[in-house]
């Protein structure tokens, strides 16, 4: 029997334990199986994700009714500005819906009424107020131009600066409602009126008819009125 030769033996052995190649049916399934796995991954975050958004935009519309369920309706229904069409020009005036409902609703429903047209400015006061009305009573105007006692001291906010659109206070009945614009602030401005809005665009307007002469009842000498009165939802 012939001898295998050292060297020969050496050989054989090494090509026993050489790495063997992958089939190509083993590449083809594991990279089916990378792509399952990634696939898989990216379901589970999609479902994830939109089930975040809709839990998300659900808590939304569940806020956005529960902020609107105590709205009041007259509220929303009412116009916010006011279109003052006057001799002299046009005043807009944004209504205080939330601060003075009630007095708004009033003024609406004059204004639908035809209340305001044609009602004159009946006293004039500068740098103070022009009040439009029915009555030519001359106290009313005295009664504006009186200084409260502790002028100096009185706070200060929004409803004491110059053109605001108010009314007397008491009863406010068809005939009893007046307009008020004050021309420069008035610290004690609401121990005397209802403060129900401001005026936004205008106020040219509102300086010019400050400026008309008056007598010594702070009466205008030439008629100066209100034409009518457009109500707005928006501007």
């Amino acid at each position: 029997m012939a001898r295998i030769k050292p060297q020969a033996l050496l050989q054989q052995s090494k090509k026993k334990k050489g790495p063997s190649r992958l089939s190509p049916v083993t590449i083809l399934l594991c990279g089916l199986i990378v792509l399952l796995t990634i696939f898989f991954l990216y379901s589970t975050y999609r479902h994830w994700s939109l089930r975040s958004r809709i839990q998300t935009q659900s808590r939304k519309s569940l806020g956005f009714e529960a902020e609107h369920a105590f709205v009041d309706p007259k509220k929303s229904d009412l116009p916010g500005y006011a279109i003052l069409n006057t001799s002299k020009g046009t005043i807009t005036v944004e209504l205080f819906k939330d601060g003075s409902l009630e007095v708004v609703d009033k003024f609406v429903d004059l204004c639908e009424k035809g209340h305001f047209k044609g009602m004159r400015f009946r006293h004039v006061i500068k740098h103070y107020v022009i009040q439009a009305g029915d009555t030519d009573s001359v106290r009313a105007a005295e009664d504006l131009t009186l200084k409260g006692k502790h002028y100096s001291q009185l706070d200060t906010s929004l409803k004491h600066e110059a053109f605001m659109l108010g009314t007397s206070k008491g009863k406010h009945d068809d005939k009893g409602f007046e307009l008020f614009i004050t021309t420069a602030p008035i610290p004690d401005l609401t121990e005397k009126l209802i403060v129900f809005g401001r005026v936004i665009k205008g106020e040219d307007v509102v300086q010019e008819i400050e400026e008309v002469d008056t007598d010594e009842y702070f009466q205008p000498k030439s008629r100066i009125g209100i034409i009518n009165v457009i109500l707005k939802q928006e501007i």
